[in-house]
């Protein structure tokens, strides 16, 4: 439903989007990451039409957001990160407001239809009759979302979607984003990588304007930091040496560091042990058993043994690094 084709963007001399392609289609969750610069918000401004493209094309739902710019945004429901609320109405009253403009088309049963489903949806039934200026982050965050959807409309793009929530709202407004992934494009523009993993099915990572990576966040596990990864921790009163050449003496042990973080025991208060992180090759091979083999053969007691999988900070690191690298070799 999006398609955006070699699609660059300056502001002058500063190149802010360089050469992106890309297609978003619905039924799943997207996620777009990146440092601050690095052409996100340029880039959903362009897909909205707020902005132009310098060089190459974007479509929603088959219209040119050049070319028909308004028919374009008749499909998308954007949320900004700082939703557009007027502080001094009623959150009913201001819902049924913008419905009179996104549903201009439809009857009065309609709309208020409309806005009835977007409360109940929002969670926001017990603020209806309060003022936006006096609703809490997480409210108006909510109230913003509401207003979003209420058109019903193909695409939605979410900047900063759980901006001023708490847990327990967090993770309902991750259910009903994947709700509405269903039958519809959502674009997820989030700085908090662990929501994003928990949310989003495919995940695109955009540095100094150009896309460095676009797969589910297995795919660039797997892509960018291939090698398995296993943590180990040994009975308190081990001897760490002796447990280090024990690692690395297994086959396909790549390499072995001491643990910065610490796989969670059981154990409580108890003493800890020697604790490692151990890197296996490219061939992702499960080296659990070997291990703990070779610990039982070295009279070592192994405490905690565990497989882990880099997570979605790791790989944006890694992906940040590589494009580092690359700007500097150029």
């Amino acid at each position: 439903m999006i398609e955006v084709r070699d699609v660059s963007k300056r502001f002058g001399s500063t190149l802010a989007v360089d050469g992106v392609t890309l297609s978003l289609e619905p039924g799943r969750v997207a996620g777009l990451l990146g440092p601050n610069g690095a052409g996100k918000t340029t880039l959903i401004r362009m897909m909205t039409s707020y902005l132009a493209p310098s060089t190459g094309t974007i479509t929603v739902c088959g219209h040119d957001t050049v070319q028909e710019p308004q028919a374009s945004r008749r499909v998308i429901g954007y949320l900004p990160e700082s939703a557009p609320l007027y502080p001094e109405m009623s959150v009913r009253g201001y819902l049924r407001f913008r419905a009179s403009l996104f549903c201009a088309d439809r009857s009065r049963r309609e709309r208020l239809a409309a806005v009835s489903a977007a409360i109940d949806r929002c969670w926001i039934a017990d603020v209806v009759t309060r003022r936006i200026g006096v609703l809490s982050k997480g409210y108006r965050q909510r109230v913003g979302l509401a207003a979003a959807i209420l058109h019903q409309p193909r695409v939605l793009i979410l900047d900063e979607p759980s901006s001023g929530l708490d847990p327990a709202q967090i993770t309902m407004m991750r259910g009903l984003i994947r709700d509405l992934a269903a039958d519809r494009v959502v674009l997820l523009s989030s700085h908090i990588l662990s929501e994003v993993e928990l949310t989003c099915s495919r995940v695109l990572i955009v540095t100094r304007g150009r896309l460095r990576a676009d797969g589910s966040p297995e795919e660039l596990t797997s892509r960018f930091d291939p090698a398995a990864r296993f943590a180990v921790e040994f009975a308190a009163g081990a001897d760490a040496a002796s447990a280090e050449r024990c690692l690395r003496s297994v086959p396909g042990v790549a390499r072995v560091e001491f643990a910065t973080d610490r796989p969670s025991s059981g154990g409580g208060s108890a003493p800890e042990g020697p604790a490692f992180t151990v890197l296996g090759g490219n061939d992702r091979a499960d080296l659990r058993e070997p291990i703990a083999r070779a610990a039982r053969d070295a009279g070592l007691l192994v405490r905690e043994l565990s497989r882990r999988r880099p997570s979605l900070e790791q790989v944006f690191m890694s992906i940040l690094e590589r494009g580092d690298r690359t700007e500097a070799a150029a």
